[in-house]
């Protein structure tokens, strides 16, 4: 009795578990480039700080370039075979209505979007913005894009670095 009482509950128990995985909404793709559809925040107005505290290390690196390489691409400049290293000032926008990621912080170059801060930097970032007492708004810091040189006859990829103390 006590063994088909328990097979009893293992049965239900997998079928549960089967459905609740079945009826689970799909998530949706990202779109393949940045102009095919896909979200885009617009940062607005002028940043309330810009931040100075990096010390010239660009230690913090922007992610989802390949998706603006060719925005990337051109704002490093003409650099000849070697690496890139062109300046900038970027703006870091928390970017609560990101349909992908719920504590996603944005980053622009030249008013253009270049990616976003890795999950644990925009939460460190975040965690900043709020000892500040400027949570949610729109700063800035320098930012250097860089790479970008000829190996072997082809182009390396560029990355964009972010002068900024997510430590502090």
């Amino acid at each position: 009795m006590a063994e088909a009482l328990n097979l009893a509950i293992i049965v239900v128990a997998l079928l549960a578990l089967f459905f609740l995985l079945k009826g689970r909404p799909k998530a949706r793709a990202i779109p393949a480039g940045p102009g095919a559809g896909s979200y885009t925040p617009v940062p607005e107005g002028a940043p309330v700080l810009h931040w100075a505290d990096g010390g010239g290390q660009f230690d913090v690196e922007v992610l989802g370039e390949s998706r603006y390489r060719d925005t990337i691409r051109r704002l490093a400049g003409e650099h000849g075979d070697g690496k890139a290293d062109a300046r900038h000032t970027a703006l870091l926008l928390p970017d609560d209505a990101n349909p992908y990621e719920d504590k996603a912080v944005a980053v622009f170059l030249s008013g253009e979007m270049v990616g976003y801060l890795a999950p644990k930097d925009a939460l460190a970032f975040r965690q900043r913005l709020a000892r500040q007492e400027i949570a949610g708004q729109l700063t800035s810091c320098d930012a250097a894009v860089r790479g970008g040189a000829l190996w072997e006859g082809k182009r390396l990829a560029y990355a964009v670095w972010l002068d900024l103390d997510l430590k502090g």
